[in-house]
């Protein structure tokens, strides 16, 4: 009798066993990462990747999961600075914060609410570590909602975040309303989903000095307007490549060399060449601004290289510039 008790039990314990090995697959394949995005996890009922930001929504609900990558080392900052003081200066009144130990390393779980529009929103701060990212992950819920979602939901939702190694380029690339054809031997560096793009040379984890990181690199960007005119294309161009700097870190001493107009993919367009220098490690730079009209909007594809890399680096551009369709 003992003996068949201890083959029930033995049979028993193999048999949840086995059941535990069969669901795992499943609770992984519910894990949904947004397109573009490293960080994933598996969204309660009712929520759906949004097309807005990296994360999900029920906009019926005005209920949202943000999703943000920072930097590995960011961990450690937010660990120390999150408190009711700093969430006080956001408008956000700190309810709890616990540590919540996930599958990709340590982490901490901080709720709270916020009074927005006469609406109170129930929120909730994620800050997840992890080898290769901090996850930083926002969740909002208006009370109006909290019947369809309440903590217990939003929690587990939360204990299932995930991290992975890659994103696909055809997935990252998807995310701009633009074709890119040909990368030219460049990586993707980054996304605006809607959009903007960066390809460039640059390492995904960059070692060394910063003026060690000055890699070749391309931003294109698609704008909605344009001159009116075609006789304002040459002020229209120099304004807009008066902003580069603005979105290029560490440019100095910028100097237009030449401008002229040109057609690009058989459409209007403008070139502006330029050097400068980089503010980081004074490296002589050299730059090219392209601009390509139609649509009610413009296309504007900016490269950046060493003086010295100029020369390999321009036909690359160019390649990319000319192997760029509209979806």
């Amino acid at each position: 009798m003992a003996t068949a008790m201890t083959s029930i039990r033995l049979l028993l314990v193999l048999s949840a066993f086995l059941l535990a090995l069969a669901q795992a697959p499943a609770r992984a394949a519910d894990v949904i990462y947004p397109p573009g995005s490293r960080i994933g996890l598996a969204p309660p009922p009712g929520l759906a990747p949004s097309r807005n930001f990296f994360g999900y929504e029920d906009p019926d609900n005005n209920v949202a999961i943000i999703l943000v990558a920072l930097p590995v080392e960011a961990y450690a900052e937010l660990d120390k600075t999150v408190d009711a003081e700093s969430f006080k200066r956001q408008g956000v009144t700190l309810e709890t914060r616990e540590a919540m130990p996930l599958s990709t390393g340590k982490a901490f779980l901080v709720i709270g609410h916020q009074d927005m529009d006469k609406t109170n929103l129930r929120k909730w701060f994620l800050v997840a570590s992890s080898p290769a990212l901090t996850a930083f992950v926002t969740v909002q819920v208006p009370d109006a909602a909290k019947a369809r979602y309440p903590d217990e939901v939003i929690r587990a939702a939360l204990g299932t975040l995930a991290v992975r190694a890659t994103v696909p380029i055809d997935e990252q690339l998807g995310l701009v309303p633009f074709k890119i054809r040909e990368l030219a031997g460049f990586r993707v560096a980054g996304v605006i989903p809607g959009r903007a793009v960066k390809l460039s040379d640059a390492p995904a984890a960059p070692s060394g000095p910063p003026e060690a990181a000055l890699e070749t690199h391309i931003l294109v960007a698609i704008v909605p307007g344009g001159p009116a005119q075609s006789s304002e294309r040459d002020t229209f161009a120099r304004d807009v490549f008066a902003t580069v700097p603005s979105i290029v870190p560490n440019l100095k001493d910028v100097r237009v060399e030449n401008s002229e107009p040109l057609r690009i993919g058989g459409q209007q367009g403008y070139q502006i060449l330029a050097n400068g220098r980089d503010a980081a490690g004074g490296a002589a730079l050299t730059m090219v601004q392209w601009l390509r009209f139609g649509g009610g909007a413009y296309l504007q594809m900016v490269g950046i290289a060493r003086s010295d890399a100029w020369k390999d680096a321009y036909p690359r551009f160019r390649s990319v510039r000319d192997g760029i369709e509209p979806r």
